[in-house]
């Protein structure tokens, strides 16, 4: 398969659903996202959830039918799994693969299960993915405003000839077309994901910003000053970058930033620091850290739970929650939390 065409609009057919119903298996982010854009589309489509969730309520208040995942797949032409990846393969094997059908299409918005081989579906079904490149509050607010966010589609398994099709149809229902989807695959999705998340996203900039704040605590200076510098600033950085490049962040900051920029950076990000950028990758392509995170979830989640208690108790937590008091998005963002 081709990993570089793009599709829009135009590209896309919303009448290879037609006729068919779609089942979102989870409400959280992204769940309720895909559904309400699908049901305001036009889409036939309905939500499935174990007895007792408590986003039951809230899916048939907005409007959806709800029903057990097993039933909500068994009624369905269109499975989109938007379940937590470790909770995936469980669920599929006891709702989901009893009641697929010859020519049902199983979705994915990230490849994990299926590029790891954990959920292994029949010949005889679409397995296709389109995955947002936004947080499901984007994709939901950016197809409200009639705008979209990028996303990506995949085929791992075409057994009906329009598993492509189907699977733009379904991204243009919820905006993708909008903005732009683009082909890749399984094993790209799923590896590029997991690198640009550990390496760079979440684990490369939270370990350094956490270590520029300690650094200048460490050297005696007001911890207030050290989040507004190494913390705080960090996202007026990473918006200029997401509007208009590295070139457009370094021409909107100082020749004394820019300068800085440019003689420090490779003093950070070393040989050693590619080196293991590269294990990283690695371990992502040869299935260990798949391995290792599974393990730990079936364990209890007992090093994810020690590490998350380690990083929610670190000092920069505290002084953060006294510096976005200051500001008056802070609530707008417990919100998305507490949601």
């Amino acid at each position: 398969m081709a990993e570089n065409r793009i599709f829009y609009a135009k590209d896309c057919d919303s009448s290879y659903l037609e006729g068919k119903k779609i089942a979102i298996i989870g409400y959280g982010s992204q769940g309720h996202a895909h559904a309400l854009n699908l049901k305001e589309s036009g889409m036939d489509v309905c939500v499935g959830l174990y007895e007792g969730s408590k986003s039951w309520k809230k899916a048939e208040e907005q409007g959806v039918t709800v029903y057990t995942a097993a039933e909500a797949a068994s009624k369905s032409d269109v499975i989109m799994v938007l379940i937590n990846d470790e909770l995936q393969a469980d669920m599929y094997k006891k709702d989901i693969a009893p009641n697929l059908k010859a020519g049902d299409m199983l979705m994915f918005a990230h490849g994990f299960n299926i590029h790891y081989g954990l959920i292994n579906p029949p010949k005889d079904v679409d397995v296709t993915m389109i995955a947002p490149k936004a947080p499901g509050h984007t994709v939901r607010s950016e197809y409200q405003a009639g705008k979209g966010t990028p996303m990506l589609v995949a085929v791992h398994q075409d057994a009906t000839g329009k598993a492509l099709d189907k699977a733009l149809a379904y991204g243009a229902a919820i905006g993708g077309a909008r903005a732009g989807i683009l082909e890749t695959t399984f094993k790209t999705e799923t590896e590029t994901d997991l690198f640009g998340e550990q390496a760079v996203l979440c684990g490369g900039v939270c370990a350094l910003m956490q270590a520029g704040f300690d650094t200048l605590t460490e050297a005696g200076y007001d911890p207030r000053n050290a989040y507004f510098e190494c913390i705080h600033e960090m996202k007026l950085i990473v918006d200029l970058i997401y509007q208009s490049g590295f070139a457009g962040m370094r021409y909107s900051i100082s020749n004394t930033a820019e300068f800085g920029d440019y003689v420090t950076g490779p003093k950070l990000v070393t040989e050693e620091t590619r080196k293991s950028m590269k294990k990283i990758l690695s371990d992502i392509q040869d299935g260990t850290f798949a391995s290792y995170f599974l393990q730990d979830m079936k364990n209890g989640k007992v090093q994810f739970r020690m590490m998350r208690e380690k990083a929610e108790n670190h000092p920069c937590e505290k002084v953060g929650e006294q510096i976005r008091a200051l500001y008056s998005w802070n609530k707008e963002s417990d919100k998305l939390i507490n949601n």
